[in-house]
């Protein structure tokens, strides 16, 4: 039997276990899926091979890049892997996120300039989603520090961002709202952005945030990330097992989601 799980921290929230093991079951695969709660980032390394595969969530995206021994070209453009595999205890590495999030955001049309809120592991896979589709991307964050791996795009302080720019999408990757009512950035910073944006999309899902409460009033279209969610553990699923049956794993999956 295969053994997978979902590592971060915090990690109870996720609903991993319950999409994979739905799938596991209604396709017939011999293996189960877990949850662990990790502490310490340097013993990523040593729990992955412990294992068959896994999803990496926060704050762990980036070592999981930096800890594997082979990475996909997502990867190596990134920067940080939110999937991966254990083959002879070889470290392999993808990132499910950014298809994923292509696939949710399909129907948003069209875009031609966005901005991505944040700057971690999932706004790096996000950004190199938009820009293979030749769309502008301009990034804001709260500090600096971590603009100087994001060298291929415009970043900026929220406070530096110009009001003027028009953003057809505005994508928030940061944890604001997730466990509260913040926004990422301040309110009338946010306000001037919605006023000329088209689509606005929250990674945070099954929950209605102050983002996209601010976005539904200013009658931009909404998502939250619950497609991301369910297309990345698709993409994933494949992986994991070469199992190439997107339409049966993806209902499997939302199956799971809409369980009590």
């Amino acid at each position: 039997m295969k053994i997978f799980a979902v590592i971060g921290d915090p990690i109870m929230h996720s609903k991993s276990p319950r999409m994979h093991n739905n799938a596991l079951q209604v396709l017939k695969k011999d293996a189960v899926y877990t949850r662990y709660h990790l502490k310490d980032k340097t013993r990523l390394r040593e729990i992955i091979r412990k294992i068959d595969g896994a999803n990496i969530t926060i704050p762990f995206k980036e070592e999981a890049c930096d800890i594997a021994d082979f990475k996909d070209e997502s990867v190596t453009h990134i920067g940080s892997a939110n999937t991966l595999l254990n083959i002879n205890s070889k470290i392999y590495a993808y990132n499910t996120d950014y298809l994923g999030f292509l696939k949710a955001i399909e129907n948003f049309y069209p875009i031609e300039n966005a901005l991505v809120l944040g700057a971690g592991g999932t706004a790096k896979a996000l950004a190199y989603a938009l820009k293979t589709k030749n769309i502008k991307v301009t990034i804001a964050n709260r500090s600096s520090f971590r603009f100087e791996n994001l060298t291929n795009y415009s970043c900026f302080l929220y406070e530096q961002l110009d009001l003027n720019e028009k953003f057809d999408l505005i994508v928030n990757t940061t944890s604001a709202g997730l466990y509260d009512e913040k926004l990422p950035c301040e309110e009338n910073i946010l306000k001037n952005i919605f006023q000329k944006a088209k689509f606005a999309f929250d990674v945070i899902y099954g929950k209605n945030t102050s983002f996209l409460k601010l976005a539904r009033k200013n009658n931009l279209e909404v998502k939250d990330g619950v497609q991301m969610l369910l297309w990345q553990g698709v993409f994933a699923f494949e992986i994991f097992l070469e199992c190439q049956k997107p339409k049966e794993i993806f209902k499997a999956m939302e199956m799971a989601l809409k369980l009590p």
